[in-house]
Formats: C-alpha cells, structure tokens, sequence
C-alpha cells in the first residue's frame, strides 16, 4: 500500500500547491515593484558642512556627487585625499538612508526575508538585485 507523501501536511485537502504558488507569484509581483519604486526614488548624504553631498537612489546605485566650489584646491595631494575621503563618507551616509528606506519600503513584503540591503546583491531581492 503507497501513502501519499503530503498526506503528513494534511491530507489531501491540507496543502493546495496552486495557491501557494499564487502567493508566492503575488509577492514576487509586490517585490518587483517595490523595487521600481526604490529605484525611483533619491536620498542625499552630506559631510564637511554641505562641502560635498552625494545622491543614491533607494537601492544604493550612486547617482549623482557635487563638490561646493572652493572648497577643496585640486593643486595638493593631501587635498584631494581629503576629497576622496569626504566623498565616501558622504556616500556612506546616503546609502545608510536608502538602506533603512529599502527596510521601510521591502519589511511589510517580505516579513524580515531578505528584505534588507545585505549581501553583494544591494537589497537582497531575488533577480538582479542578488538574492
């Protein structure tokens, strides 16, 4: 005599397959465009007094920097260190806001699976962002 293996899950009217995977489809559907909505959308850091402030969208991508003018001279090695340091710094601060915006916005989707930024992926989202 052969038992049916999901009979342990319930018998055969405890575990319905195709609504599982309808549920499954409809968070990958709300994951998606969370994910567009993220991408759309721009955080600012700022370090040295406003000297440098650096934009990434809600998924951590860099786009945008701007230096004030003035305020670092190009001529001296240490002075473009210093810029270099300052810009990481400053992109250290945007990406930890696109970081708690991405939890904000993916918390209530995935429940606390995945839906932060760790990884080498970004958000942790299934696809291209890693996952």
């Amino acid at each position: 005599m052969t038992q049916n293996p999901f009979d342990a899950l319930g018998g055969a009217g405890g575990l319905d397959l195709n609504a599982l995977l309808q549920q499954a489809q409809q968070m990958q559907e709300q994951l998606a465009s969370a994910q567009d909505r993220l991408t759309e959308q721009v955080v600012e850091g700022t370090v040295a007094g406003g000297a440098v402030r650096v934009r990434v969208n809600g998924i951590g991508e860099l786009v945008g920097v701007e230096i004030r003018q003035g305020e670092f001279d190009g001529n001296e090695a240490d002075d473009l260190e210093d810029l270099g340091a300052v810009i990481v710094a400053a992109y250290r601060d945007a990406k930890a806001q696109a970081d708690a915006l991405a939890g904000q916005t993916l918390g209530p989707i995935t429940g606390g699976l995945g839906g932060g930024t760790e990884g080498a992926g970004g958000t942790g989202l299934p696809g291209q962002l890693g996952f």
